[in-house]
């Protein structure tokens, strides 16, 4: 049978055990505030159990902010991008609600693709980037590669025989954003390796795509039309597509910085 002994414990000393308890139990972040959030806790009368609520919430926290930032940065964005920045007055024939819902992130878990067309500076890379900073803060792995990115990677990885592993690594990931798809012309060998990529990932888990082609276009990318019909079958199957129009922000904010009527917000 065990007793329980209650000890007085100097300020000094209490400190020092809380310090080393904190390291022992890797609580970084509670370590930094305990002594300034104990002393604002005895100025306002709290009890023991407020005050250990309130250190270990702010543990709580900064674990989720680092977790997000962790995220953010294992997606390899090429520069931040938020969807509360775009200016949806641009994309008329996309509703703000159907933009909130798209950042819940619910066609992600449903395993469903997102196909962003339109001419280049209409706002589909900031968008792209934008979704999934939202699923990578959510929680979600999410990995942000151009195509032709993407398939010099896999060719690297044929030649090495570690296709397998790389495909095993986008598989896995809950959204894999792939930009610039029609922007150059894969070869056979290419387009095939990508369209494992497509295939290891169809109805199970989510790809988000940027183009600035119309479908009836991707037999140029992809050269085998079969092989360019059956990536658009499985990126539209079950689908959004949005088409962000044709009137590039760039060109009007550098239409308008001219004037001098002041930049538009590029996207």
């Amino acid at each position: 049978m065990s007793t329980t002994t209650t000890n007085t414990t100097t300020d000094p000393a209490a400190e020092a055990a809380i310090g080393a308890a904190c390291k022992t139990l890797n609580l970084s972040s509670a370590a930094q505030v305990a002594g300034s959030m104990a002393e604002a806790a005895a100025r306002q009368r709290r009890t023991h159990s407020g005050f250990l609520a309130d250190v270990l919430t702010y543990e709580c926290e900064q674990r989720e902010d680092r977790r997000r930032a962790r995220r953010i940065k294992e997606a390899k964005f090429p520069r931040p991008k938020r969807l509360e920045d775009f200016d949806l007055d641009q994309v008329p024939d996309l509703p703000p609600a159907s933009l909130a819902e798209l950042a819940r992130g619910t066609w992600i878990d449903n395993g469903e693709p997102l196909v962003l067309m339109g001419d280049s500076g209409t706002g589909k890379t900031h968008m792209l980037i934008g979704l999934g900073t939202a699923a990578a803060e959510q929680g979600r792995r999410v990995r942000y590669i151009t195509t032709a990115a993407l398939v010099n990677e896999l060719v690297e990885a044929a030649d090495n025989k570690e296709l397998s592993k790389i495909i095993g690594k986008y598989s896995r990931l809950d959204l894999l954003c792939l930009d610039e798809v029609g922007y150059v012309q894969l070869d056979t060998r290419g387009a095939e390796l990508l369209f494992q990529i497509i295939t290891a990932r169809e109805e199970r888990a989510s790809i988000a795509c940027a183009s600035n082609a119309a479908f009836s276009e991707w037999g140029q990318t992809f050269t085998d039309p079969r092989l360019a019909a059956a990536v658009v079958d499985r990126l539209t199957f079950r689908g959004h597509i949005i088409n962000t129009g044709t009137e590039s922000y760039r060109l009007k904010t550098t239409q308008q910085n001219r004037k001098g009527t002041g930049p538009a917000r590029a996207n």
